[in-house]
This record gives C-alpha cells, sequence and structure tokens, in this order.
C-alpha cells in the first residue's frame, strides 16, 4: 500500500505529522521505503518500520545539516555520518542519538580526532591531530577531555606523561630528537578572578596553568634498558650548538607548542582543541 504526497494528523494528539509519499503497513503506517516532509520543514528519504525510522536514511535539516546512516525506532542508531552547518564531519557509530563507539571527527579548521566516543564526547583510546602543526595527541579520553596517559607529539619532541582536564599533570618527561630526555613534573597554579560580577551565586571563575619543573636530564639510550644521567653543562652545550638556526630548546621545554585550553567549550583556533559542534538544534527532530 502506497500513498502520494498526503498530509498527516496525529488523531490521538491532534499533531500534524507533515506530508509523506512512501510504503505503509496494513494499518496505514509508513512502512517500508518513503519520503517525508517534516513540519518543521526537515525532510527524511530512507526506511520505515511500523511508522518510524528504522534502517538506513538520509534527514536533512533546514540548517543544511544531514545525518546519512542507520536508524533505530526514530534514533540514529548504527553507523552513520553526520555533517554539520559549519562543515564539520562525524562519521562513525551512534547509540540512542548519540556518538558513541568509534568514530572520526573533522573539524571546521582542519583538526581531526579518530578514536573512541561515549555519550556524544571523546571517551576512551584517540588521536587528536592539528591541522596547523601536525602536532598530535595520542592517548586516553575521558568526558571530552585528555585524561590519563598520553603523549604529545610535536616535530622535534614529545611530552609523554599523564593528563588531566586537558593539561599534563604529575610526573612526564620530554624526549628530543636530539636524542635526550628532560624529566620532571608538571604542578598547577591557580588564579582565582573573584571580581563582582552582580550575581551572588555565580561561581568564581578558575585559571589553572600548569607549570613545567625539570628535575633531570638524560641521555635516550638506544636499547632503552636503563637511563644514562649525563652533566648538565655539557649537554646545554650541545643543545646550543645543534640548535643555532633554531629556536632555543629550553623555550620549547618551558613552552610545548600546543597550549591547552581550560574549559572546551572556550577553543582557541588552530591549536587548541576546538569545541564539539552543539547539535541540540540540528539533532531535534520531529516525529
Amino acid at each position: 500500500m502506497s500513498a502520494t504526497g498526503s498530509e498527516e494528523m496525529d488523531e490521538e494528539v491532534g499533531t500534524y505529522l507533515g506530508e509523506y509519499d512512501g510504503e505503509r503497513n496494513d494499518r496505514d503506517e509508513r512502512h517500508g521505503m518513503g519520503k517525508a516532509i517534516l513540519p518543521n520543514q526537515d525532510t527524511y528519504n530512507g526506511m520505515y518500520v511500523d511508522g518510524k525510522r528504522h534502517g538506513h536514511g538520509t534527514y536533512r535539516f533546514k540548517n543544511d545539516a544531514r545525518y546519512i546512516g542507520d536508524y533505530f525506532e526514530n534514533r540514529k542508531h548504527g553507523n552513520g555520518t553526520f555533517i554539520y552547518p559549519d562543515g564539520s564531519k562525524y562519521e562513525g557509530q551512534w547509540i540512542d542519538d548519540l556518538r558513541y563507539g568509534l568514530g572520526t571527527y573533522h573539524y571546521v579548521n582542519g583538526d581531526t580526532y579518530e578514536g573512541e566516543w561515549k555519550n556524544h564526547v571523546r571517551h576512551g583510546q584517540g588521536v587528536y591531530t592539528y591541522a596547523d602543526t601536525k602536532s598530535k595527541y595520542v592517548g586516553k579520553w575521558a568526558n571530552g577531555k585528555m585524561s590519563g596517559p598520553g603523549e604529545l607529539i610535536h616535530s622535534n619532541h614529545k611530552y609523554i606523561g599523564m593528563f588531566r582536564n586537558n593539561y599534563p599533570n604529575g610526573i612526564g618527561k620530554y624526549m628530543f630528537n636530539i636524542g635526550c630526555e628532560q624529566h620532571g613534573v608538571y604542578e598547577y597554579l591557580e588564579k582565582h578572578d573573584d571580581e563582582q560580577t552582580g550575581f551572588e551565586d555565580e561561581e568564581i571563575s578558575r585559571n589553572i596553568i600548569p607549570v613545567w619543573k625539570a628535575s633531570e636530564i638524560t641521555a635516550v639510550n638506544i636499547n632503552e634498558e636503563e637511563e644514562v644521567l649525563i652533566d648538565d653543562e655539557e649537554l646545554e652545550q650541545e643543545i646550543a650548538e645543534e640548535n643555532k638556526q633554531e629556536t632555543n630548546v629550553t623555550e620549547d621545554v618551558e613552552e610545548p607548542q600546543e597550549i591547552l585550553p581550560e574549559e572546551e567549550t572556550k577553543p582557541q583556533p588552530s591549536k587548541d582543541l576546538p569545541e564539539e559542534e552543539n547539535t541540540e538544534t540540528a539533532d531535534a527532530e520531529e516525529p
């Protein structure tokens, strides 16, 4: 059974369901392949089962966002691609309308994240690559932020250690391509902004700044069996000679190339993690 361009009402609740052109079941529900124009002018072209989007389909939002992938009872579920209005794109797994599982997010500034997701945010093991510097973070994530063991890899050095809330945290080390390591610890300095805002219940904002405190410099052991301590003064002379045409290495140690944001919702262009696309409006599909 099929209908062409028919307008529909949900008689039980008196809701206008839009127009539908496609197959139906014996109960006159949308069932099989069909095209629909929803009341908000979004469109859907794909499979229905018993009146609900179910199976593979394409949903186009009136703001130019679109989802191409699997549905389960009106919700994005399975594998699918979501293209956002600004041009950013997510390709991967979904559960109950949320990014969940393995997937790749292409950000509008060219950055990419490839790895695990949970409840719509980066969570688990993943790799974030910065487009402008080609630097990358490889490691653990929790609730959308770098948290756990990881590596921040740059063109001429990398940092290995623990991370918390997007910042290096605790004991770690820098490994330089010239053949040495600098060990140390990241400690936090907190700056409180307690200026009056006129709102008594508003929380005081906190600026957390990670500060690197070096402890020792070692030579990289090729056999990776043990670390050999060498004279700090001699190493500093070698570094200075090999980097006459480059930025001083000690500056790289104190100021890592990527300055991570305090809050994911306040990204810095290019070098910092961008804010994930707010999909509350785009994902608000009509029944």
